[in-house]
Formats: C-alpha cells, sequence, structure tokens
C-alpha cells in the first residue's frame, strides 16, 4: 500500500477506524494482529503498533490480558442538560447538574475543608492558601456512574454559617441559588466554560472509561453583584454523554 504525506501509522489507523465506524469490524471483533496489520498494510512492526495505540488512545478498541485487542461496543451518547440557574424548592444535587425534569439519579458527596490552589483562588477571586470548603460528588444513572463535580466556596463567605457544608443542615442539597440566599447574598448571574481533555486516571476509574479516553469538562462558577460565591468542574465522558444547553431568551 503507498502512503502519501500523513505518517504510515495514521493511514493504517484511519483505515482499520474506518472499517470499525462501517462495521465491517463489529464489536467485541478481535482486531488483526500487529503481524497481519504488517502484512496487509505493507508496513513496519513499529507502524502497526503505533497504528493500534491511536485506535486505542480513541477508545475505539481496548486490550484484554493474555487475549488480544478487541473493538469496543460505541455508546450511543446520552445528553447532559444545562440551563443556568437550578430550580429552586427542594432540587436534588442530580438535578442541580443536570437541569433535566425527567433526568433520575442518586448522588454520593463529601465535603472537606482545604487551602484554595493557584487556579482555584484565581476562579474564586482570593488568595492562593484561603480556605475554602471542597465538595466532590459522583453521579449516576441507573447505577453508572454518568458525572463527576467537584465544587468550591470561600469560608470566608459560608463559614460559620448554616450553609457552610453544602450538602448537611437545613439547606443541604438546595443547591447555591438558594442556599446563598438564605446568607442574604443574592446570586444573579453564572458562567459555565467547556472545553474537552485527556481524562486523569482517578477520573476514568470512576467513570468507567480507560487509560486515553477524552472527557468533556464543564467550569461552572456563581456570582453575586460580580463577587464568586461558588466554582465547580464538571466531568463527564465523552464518548457517552453529550453537555446539551437550554438558554432562555429574553
Amino acid at each position: 500500500m503507498t502512503f502519501g504525506e500523513q505518517p504510515a501509522y495514521l493511514r493504517v489507523a484511519g483505515d482499520l477506524r474506518r472499517k470499525i465506524v462501517n462495521g465491517s469490524l463489529p464489536p467485541h471483533t478481535r482486531l488483526p494482529s500487529q503481524a497481519r496489520i504488517r502484512e496487509e498494510y505493507g508496513v513496519s512492526d513499529t507502524v502497526a503498533l503505533e497504528a493500534r495505540k491511536v485506535l486505542m488512545a480513541e477508545g475505539l478498541v481496548e486490550g484484554r490480558s493474555g487475549s488480544g485487542t478487541y473493538v469496543r461496543e460505541r455508546p450511543v451518547p446520552r445528553r447532559v442538560a444545562r440551563s443556568g440557574f437550578r430550580p429552586a424548592g427542594g432540587a436534588t444535587p442530580f438535578r442541580q447538574e443536570q437541569a433535566d425534569a425527567a433526568a433520575r439519579g442518586t448522588w454520593e458527596s463529601r465535603s472537606e475543608q482545604v487551602e484554595a490552589g493557584r487556579t482555584v483562588a484565581e476562579r474564586l477571586e482570593i488568595q492562593p492558601g484561603d480556605r475554602v470548603m471542597c465538595t466532590r460528588y459522583t453521579f449516576r444513572d441507573a447505577g453508572e456512574a454518568m458525572m463527576l463535580s467537584t465544587s468550591w466556596e470561600p469560608l470566608a463567605l459560608t463559614g460559620r454559617t448554616p450553609v457552610m457544608l453544602p450538602e448537611e443542615g437545613p439547606l443541604g442539597g438546595m443547591g447555591v441559588v438558594e442556599r446563598m440566599a438564605a446568607i442574604d447574598v443574592v446570586v444573579d448571574n453564572v458562567t459555565e466554560e467547556v472545553g474537552a481533555r485527556p481524562g486523569l486516571a482517578e477520573e476514568l476509574l470512576a467513570l468507567g472509561g480507560v487509560p486515553g479516553h477524552v472527557v468533556l469538562v464543564v467550569h461552572r462558577t456563581y456570582f453575586a453583584s460580580g463577587r464568586p460565591v461558588e466554582t465547580a468542574d464538571v466531568v463527564v465522558p465523552a464518548d457517552r454523554y453529550q453537555v446539551a444547553y437550554h438558554l432562555p431568551v429574553k
């Protein structure tokens, strides 16, 4: 096979990807061995190995110990709905993160006081080392981990108040807007920035992904009169979910 300017391993990976996408190599089928790829495409062992690595990094195939490399089942992406302020009056943490009235799920959380790192401090407009309440969530849909969220709130604002712990007390789990209102802080704006990156090892372990999988990251910050009062990172696996926004027209 003659290759153009594109590196040979990418051309091989591209052809194998096409076969996976069009069904010529259906899910659970064993990927051709390194020797077979070398012979079929007329490339070196190094090129064959690099092509397989590309497909693994893209999440199209997975290695099974002692068995070989197999085509992965390709899930149909489901939606994670976002829509600015969450409904007040009893909305669950799951609904606060996934603003979809039809969504039903469970969650786990744990909170601890920590020192703000540089990035969190910048987002909250405080000093690195200032104390913040950090709360980590795992959200599940039908038992499957589908979303992680880590939030930070400045203890200079919430410390020694009934809402210091987001998931405990009389307003535990009621959401940032309602909790802040209880201490006379009126949230009037929220921003969300969406990006993508390779998942961290601990994220992929929690979400059931494999090394190299990409995650979508939503950087969310709530403001009251221009002052950041809460910031969070929401992480979802990009191969299983799409982030959909519902933006009201004013």
